[in-house]
């Protein structure tokens, strides 16, 4: 099947059919977005689900996980997303919204390209906005009121097996020293980016997936601001791309739960945003449009300046992988991480727990590895993969790798942008492929590819 019809199977919100159960225990290790959302599908196919998590996860407020050190930066949830969440959780933006989501109201957004405000304005179509600790406490409320998940606090430490196949997990349990075994039919690595599931697999004489790496060098800051009721701008993105005499930056405020902005300033390479609040407060007035001034000096700061680096966007390639043990998957940032500018992590997590509910509602042989899973996982980090590095490609200090025809794409891609400046129906489509709503081939059809090179051509 073409990738782009798979993805628009992958990333339906229509509500799943057909599940049966298929386990007596699953067990995921990690309990961030990934790992609450494949505890979710598997609920729906185990008897017991079993989330190992260092951090407490039956904490009901929203404060910032140790876990996620990101956690107090920016994060978006794109539009797919929030399709995923209410498919997987039926009322949950209903939910978000009442307990303190936000969905700006009608011509409140901005979007700047290179300076030039864009009329049709693309944050239009983010659906519910928060903080990050906010959606994530959210969708950990209501993974565990599933009856026959819960939760074990304890470090992950490695897999049990029995010939070709996973049989359970290894883990340390919060406050003790010594490894405890646990029994499990079906096994999800969800720990994030610094996953070690490739040493687990050496320990076994399994090959570890081949890693592709992409430098960044990111670097940004965070500040929360205090939204008064009438502001006149509630959301504002500005992306300055890379040239002569220009510096390449990304910068953007929302708002969130509480009546508060997230403003986030970035930076790459040599250029670091750090946590002084008077520098972050200069950056905001100098090197972005006037609405970040306008929050960052009229506005009440109601939090320290967080930074956060990033040296690099990585994906494992599990589906190269001609050994694999049986009853064993991979997900989230285990299996790919992006430049997080582009908002494209949780949703991309979503989107994988889409795939194990393809995977266990298609009779899987449980006796084999899960190819089928990873075949459509790589749909989704393929989709995500190239519409960040083709951008990140353009930054002066990253040296590569480079697709094939890299030249022609980017020529073409930065006609496509031009064109979505002054076209309504290349704005939409490329909307679109952006919010992870349709897979990025949506950006290459004769038809469309003609019309918007014309008119960026134009431009």
């Amino acid at each position: 099947m073409p990738a782009a019809r798979r993805f628009a199977v992958i990333s339906t919100p229509e509500p799943p059919k057909g599940q049966k159960t298929l386990f007596k225990r699953a067990v995921v290790l990690g309990g961030s977005v990934a790992g609450l959302m494949a505890a979710r599908v598997l609920s729906d196919h185990a008897e017991d689900v079993v989330i190992v998590e260092r951090d407490d996860l039956t904490t009901v407020d929203a404060s910032v996980r140790p876990g996620v050190p990101q956690g107090s930066q920016v994060h978006a949830l794109l539009l797919s997303g929030q399709h995923q969440l209410e498919r997987w959780f039926p009322g949950f933006v209903e939910q978000a919204l009442s307990e303190g989501a936000v969905t700006p109201p009608a011509g409140t957004n901005r979007f700047y390209m290179d300076g030039v405000l864009r009329e049709d304005s693309p944050t239009e179509a983010q659906g519910l906005i928060s903080s990050r600790p906010f959606l994530e406490a959210l969708i950990r409320r209501r993974v565990l009121a599933v009856p026959n998940v819960r939760t074990i606090a304890g470090r992950a430490e490695g897999l049990l097996m029995e010939g070709d196949t996973v049989t359970g997990v290894r883990y340390v349990a919060d406050g003790e020293s010594a490894v405890t075994g646990q029994k499990a039919d079906f096994v999800v690595d969800a720990t994030g980016r610094s996953s070690r599931l490739g040493d687990w697999l050496d320990a076994y004489d399994f090959p570890k997936p081949p890693m592709r790496r992409m430098g960044i060098k990111l670097n940004y800051a965070t500040a929360l601001y205090h939204r008064p009721a009438d502001a006149e701008v509630w959301t504002c993105i500005s992306i300055a791309n890379p040239g002569p005499g220009k510096t390449a930056r990304i910068g953007g405020f929302t708002p969130i739960e509480g009546d508060r902005w997230t403003v986030l300033v970035s930076g790459y390479d040599e250029d670091r945003p750090g946590r002084d609040a008077d520098e972050f407060r200069d950056r905001c007035v100098r090197d972005f449009p006037a609405e970040f001034g306008d929050v960052a000096t009229t506005a009440p700061r109601v939090s320290e300046v967080a930074t956060y680096h990033q040296a690099d966007s990585r994906r494992r390639e599990f589906h190269q992988l001609r050994r694999f043990p049986a009853r064993l998957v991979a997900a989230g940032d285990a299996v790919a991480s992006f430049n997080p500018v582009y908002g494209q992590g949780m949703t991309s997590a979503m989107l994988h727990a889409s795939c194990l509910s393809e995977y266990l509602r298609g009779d899987p042989d449980l006796s084999r590895p899960a190819r089928s899973y990873f075949a459509d996982v790589k749909v989704v980090v393929d989709a995500a993969w190239q519409v960040s590095t083709m951008a990140d490609l353009a930054l002066p200090h990253v040296d590569g790798p480079y697709p094939k025809g890299y030249a022609v794409i980017r020529w073409a891609s930065g006609l496509i942008f031009k064109a979505s400046m002054r076209d309504q129906a290349v704005n939409h489509r490329l909307g679109q492929v952006t919010t992870m709503l349709a897979h990025p081939s949506a950006l290459t059809s004769p038809r469309f590819l003609l019309r918007a090179l014309s008119i960026g051509a134009r431009a």
